[in-house]
């Protein structure tokens, strides 16, 4: 201990690494344990760090261990199964015996790694016989069954990255294509992650996503190491099969581009680099990150939204600067109040905005600029009530702007290209009955948050945007297979894009009002809990994670930055938006 020397202050500790925790070990059977005994130690040793669950295949037998698949899918309870000894009829007593695994069902993880919320009851058998004297499982259940704690112990959410595509095949591995769209996985934590990450990209786009995303990885392309890692300097470097070397200069920098941020969303440090080579170790591409960043999936045509917007107690649009502290009004017909607006919405370069008038009904376009004029409304809502008119604004990274008409007369999707072209309405097959209250474009333009009423209540669905010729050639545009990504919410208020696969949701969850991260696959983002606000209604984000949250609360304008509480904007205002 020092007697001696000045003051020095220290740090509260950081948070411990949550790869660094205590490895779980399995216990392999012990000789003369009875059938019960041998299914629970089959299932606790499935929720092992082992790669390969070479301890819990001694509790199969042979054949069985040799046919059982751990990683054809994965079920995840919500308490854990539960096994039941029941009598099995025909099996010669002392030879044969069956347990029944139950439990409630929250979700499912298929073969490429991608969560699906399910909400079901859950039963499978799981027979056993003896084997030289001891009893082992002849007739395993399907992939793993494991609940929600272990899930989330075991189990880490990571995006994989590839090409969208609007209206293209996943099977496309052409050169075009500018944006990156995030796939979340499922992956397990402590079992060479970045191995597993890269291998899981090399199989495709996930079965939702893959209609409009595409890899620019040839077919058959394997990696040739046998375990990944970031050298000393946050370079990684990967060698591919003869499949996967045979690539022109762009295609392998698109190719490199995919693993860096694929890579970068589990490493601990910045990755500044990757490195392709063929098998025999020859280079084919490096690319760094300032290489990668032309197709960062929130950085389109380098657009970094940097202001916050929102409108005035006198319904005109203000916004507040990079560090500022006092709102100011737009410029523009928008700021200058030629029409009370009721909401808005700013395109990504900043430049122009669009904007709903205050009873719903007709929407604007004009620029941010001063001497602009508003010039006449591009679309105007027969709705009676303002509630049932337009709903705010969105636009994608390409510049094209998204809009629904709320009419139960004539409820409608809409997408104006360009944000000036004439009104296109988007089909939305799985909407059935549904209305749209309202809806936030991803940058990406290939998906799409909907804010869906349906039998009195509302919930958040995603939806993929394909792009088809129809019979004259020209463009059909639709928004299909919406899913929801809210299952745990009875209710939900408002959502916005917070990430490259993660929302922000204001919604009721028995009967109290919840501000929490959702992921775009169903499952609930592994971030810290937010803190309250007083009455949020509204909430914005931008899919730049490094910028504060917005919220419209009984309290007035509020933002959340980082590592801080919530704090008062004006108290006079609504509507927040961020850029897009």
């Amino acid at each position: 201990m020092p007697d001696g020397g000045e003051v020095r202050r220290v740090d509260a500790s950081q948070p411990a690494d949550p790869d660094s925790q205590v490895r779980v070990f399995p216990v392999p059977p012990r000789k003369g344990e009875l059938p019960d005994d041998i299914v629970r130690g089959f299932l606790e040793a499935t929720t092992s760090d082992e790669a390969d669950f070479s301890t819990a295949r001694q509790y199969l037998t042979e054949e069985a261990s040799e046919n059982w698949d751990p990683f054809s899918k994965t079920t995840v309870l919500e308490d854990g199964p539960v096994p039941r000894m029941e009598p099995v009829p025909g099996d010669v007593p002392g030879k044969g015996a069956v347990a029944v695994l139950s439990g409630r069902q929250r979700a499912s993880v298929d073969q490429k790694q991608a969560y699906k919320p399910e909400d079901a009851s859950y039963q499978a058998r799981v027979h056993l016989t003896k084997v030289r004297g001891e009893w082992r499982i002849d007739g395993p259940p399907d992939g793993l069954v494991l609940g929600q704690s272990d899930f989330e112990r075991i189990y880490r959410s990571v995006n994989n990255y590839y090409f969208a595509y609007p209206g293209k095949g996943g099977s496309d591995t052409g050169t075009g294509g500018d944006v990156l769209v995030a796939d979340p996985v499922y992956l397990r934590k402590r079992v060479d992650l970045v191995t597993s990450a890269v291998e899981t990209l090399l199989r495709g786009p996930g079965d939702w996503l893959d209609p409009v995303a595409a890899t620019k990885f040839p077919r058959g392309t394997k990696i040739v190491d046998e375990s990944l890692s970031l050298d000393d300097v946050g370079g990684l470097r990967v060698r591919l099969n003869d499949r996967g070397s045979r690539v022109g200069p762009l295609q392998c920098n698109q190719m490199a581009s995919q693993l860096l941020f694929t890579v970068q969303d589990i490493a601990s440090a910045q990755v500044k680099q990757v490195e392709l080579a063929d098998a025999e170790g020859a280079r084919l591409c490096v690319v760094t990150r300032a290489d990668a960043a032309a197709y960062a999936p929130a950085g389109l045509k380098d657009q970094h939204p940097e202001q916050q917007y929102f409108i005035d107690a006198q319904g005109r649009m203000a916004s507040l600067p990079p560090g500022g502290e006092e709102p100011v009004r737009v410029e523009g017909p928008f700021g200058a109040g030629e029409v009370p607006l009721r909401s808005i919405g700013v395109a990504r370069d900043e430049r122009t905005a669009a904007a709903v008038s205050q009873d719903a009904r007709k929407l604007y376009v004009a620029p941010l600029e001063e001497g602009a004029e508003l010039g006449e409304s591009l679309l105007t809502s027969e709705a009676l009530r303002a509630e049932d008119g337009l709903t705010p604004p969105s636009w994608d990274g390409h510049g094209d702007l998204w809009i629904a008409d709320r009419d139960p007369e004539r409820s409608r999707l809409l997408r104006l290209e360009g944000g000036t072209g004439e009104p296109q309405e988007v089909v939305v097959p799985s909407l059935g009955k549904g209305r749209i209250k309202s809806l936030r474009v991803a940058s990406d333009g290939v998906r799409i948050a909907l804010v869906v009423q349906r039998n009195g209540h509302a919930s958040l669905e995603l939806g993929r945007i394909e792009q088809k010729a129809d019979g004259t050639g020209e463009p059909r545009l639709s928004v299909n297979d919406l899913r929801s990504v809210t299952p745990q919410l009875e209710d939900v208020e408002s959502a916005s894009w917070a990430g490259d696969s993660r929302l922000v949701v204001v919604g009721q969850e028995s009967g109290v009002r919840q501000l929490l991260y959702v992921q775009t696959d169903g499952s609930v983002a592994n971030t810290p809990t937010l803190p309250g606000a007083n009455g949020v209604t509204a909430v914005a984000a931008s899919e730049d994670e490094d910028k504060p949250l917005l919220a419209d609360s009984d309290d007035g304008i509020v933002r959340l930055p980082a590592g801080a509480g919530w704090q008062l904007v004006t108290k006079q205002g609504s509507a927040p938006v961020y850029p897009g």
